[in-house]
């Protein structure tokens, strides 16, 4: 009998790796005879555990269905961990997945790297004009195309209504409005207005957005996360702690966040599409119509939030292209895409996903949708992944007091003009 869907930790994928993945031993990419896909593919999923995963683990049995001599290994891979391991063990020739889910920054980073296979004249790419032209564009590197977008999104502010009511107070639209705003709450019902990550540089950027600032100027390779509007969004984030308006952590950000939203002890939370589902699990939300999301409040510039998502790349060594092609179609088509919105909420890359049923009268995906459309881009230069690590350094240690905004600002500029060998 046919065996399901391989689901595993990634320490027993690494060690059954030789034989397993498609890019080693004789999983190969070989047809039967009559042309049919055959053997094993090797999929790298960084999606929630307990939440999202489930819907891609279902997608991808029904690509065994589709390809009945395909055996897809399915491997939940932590987010925060994906990014290293796979630059590892593709740069050791050693287990690496023949797909994987990666984030839009790292794709020009693997692709640079040499570990992506070109996806240009590929059945991966079919259709290829239904992609919303800012999804694709952080699937192309030197003239290539090296991903396909599966997911794009956005932030926003997460709100219990119930507090919001119990305060009575409106969401606010700016920053000003937000410390205001938290105060109320705080008089009328004891509880912080804000939960800030603090261990995340991630949701540092739409304040820096606000001020009107940004992390680097790829154009004309300037490096300006500490100009006057680098310095002055870190100020920003400082005095929303210091003022009692937000509380933050510097570890364990994503559960402490996630789980004092969802319990109640925080009002507002600033989180993407990709967090509704677990948001839902939680004791304040089992009436999803507690659930309110409003755009990210705006600073003294500008209202502006990132550009995210996810892509499917190929590995450049796996031995089974051909399977792994046709599992990045699929997992990318508009039914596979229409699936994941319906039941995680989730935005489409397709354009012709969005007037869809189940999709179009989604009010998640309808609400993120113009946010996603206004969403600033970051540059899709190999170093972007590797941006975060030093700004997440400094923007922990001005959230808890260790640096100052100007210091913060200034130790992460240096950072990346090292980082960044010629930018000025």
């Amino acid at each position: 009998m046919r065996r399901g869907i391989t689901a595993t930790a990634l320490a027993a994928t690494l060690a059954l790796a030789a034989t397993a993945c498609g890019s080693e031993g004789d999983s190969g990419s070989d047809k039967s005879s009559g042309g049919e896909l055959s053997g094993t593919v090797t999929w790298w999923d960084t999606s929630t555990v307990g939440s999202e995963d489930k819907v891609f683990k279902q997608l991808a049995e029904g690509f065994e269905k589709k390809h009945p001599k395909v055996d897809v290994t399915y491997v939940n891979v932590p987010f925060g961990d994906a990014q290293n391991k796979f630059k590892n063990a593709a740069q050791s020739g050693s287990g690496a997945p023949d797909v994987i889910r990666s984030e839009v920054a790292w794709t020009p980073e693997f692709a640079d790297l040499g570990y992506l296979a070109p996806l240009d004249g590929t059945p991966a790419l079919k259709n290829e004009k239904d992609f919303l032209a800012q999804a694709a564009a952080s699937t192309k590197y030197d003239g290539k195309t090296y991903a396909v977008p599966q997911v794009i999104d956005s932030m926003g502010i997460f709100y219990n209504k119930k507090i919001f009511k119990d305060a009575g107070v409106e969401v606010p639209t700016t920053v000003d409005e937000l410390k205001t705003v938290s105060k109320k709450i705080k008089d009328k019902t004891g509880k912080t207005g804000l939960y800030l990550r603090g261990d995340d540089a991630y949701w540092f950027l739409s304040f820096l957005y606000g001020e009107g600032g940004n992390l680097v100027d790829a154009t004309n390779k300037t490096v300006t996360v500490d100009n006057p509007a680098g310095v002055k969004a870190m100020t920003v984030v400082k005095d929303l702690v210091d003022s009692g308006a937000a509380k933050t952590d510097a570890t364990d950000g994503w559960e402490n966040m996630q789980s004092a939203f969802k319990d109640g002890d925080v009002a507002m939370i600033i989180n993407g599409p990709w967090a509704v589902a677990d948001t839902y699990g939680g004791a304040q939300f089992k009436d999803k119509a507690n659930l309110g999301i409003a755009p990210v409040p705006a600073g003294s510039v500008a209202q502006g939030a990132p550009q995210g998502g996810h892509n499917l790349a190929v590995y450049a060594g796996s031995k089974n292209l051909d399977a792994s092609y046709a599992f990045t179609e699929y997992m990318t088509s508009a039914e596979s895409q229409a699936k994941v919105a319906e039941g995680l909420s989730l935005l489409p890359t397709r354009t012709s996903v969005y007037s869809q049923p189940g999709v179009a009268d989604n009010e998640i995906v309808g609400f993120f949708k113009p946010v996603v459309d206004k969403a600033v881009e970051r540059p899709w230069i190999p170093e972007t992944g590797s941006l975060f690590a030093p700004l997440v350094t400094e923007y922990t240690k001005v959230l808890t007091g260790q640096s100052t905004p100007a210091k913060g600002a200034q130790d992460t500029g240096d950072a990346y003009r090292k980082l960044l060998k010629g930018w000025k």
